[in-house]
């Protein structure tokens, strides 16, 4: 299975970057509610485990959160494969434009 990775810069302290992150699952369900359904995160400390399904494609992975970057990483279906550049991209955006 294709892997993604996608590590941004922390500008904030830990704890604000956590307090927005754990938000973050409901603007991505508010802003793509036509392509992304069964959205789930779970949060251990510092730590997110999260899935989703978009365009029957199941996408999951986890993420961390640390004083100077923010790590998401999982696994693409073999059908997503080609599309794996725009949704890293995609989710780089959305990161440095949740945490600046």
């Amino acid at each position: 299975m294709p892997k993604f990775n996608v590590a941004v810069p922390n500008p904030l302290s830990k704890e604000d970057a956590l307090e927005r992150l754990q938000g973050f699952s409901e603007k991505l369900r508010e802003k793509y509610e036509d392509q992304i359904s069964d959205l789930e995160q779970s949060w251990d400390g510092d730590q997110v485990t999260f899935g989703f399904a978009t365009y029957g494609m199941k996408i999951a992975g986890k993420g961390s959160v640390g004083e100077d970057e923010v790590r998401i990483e999982g696994d693409l279906p073999f059908a997503a494969a080609m599309f794996k550049g725009k949704i890293v991209s995609t989710v780089e955006e959305q990161l440095k434009r949740l945490l600046g």
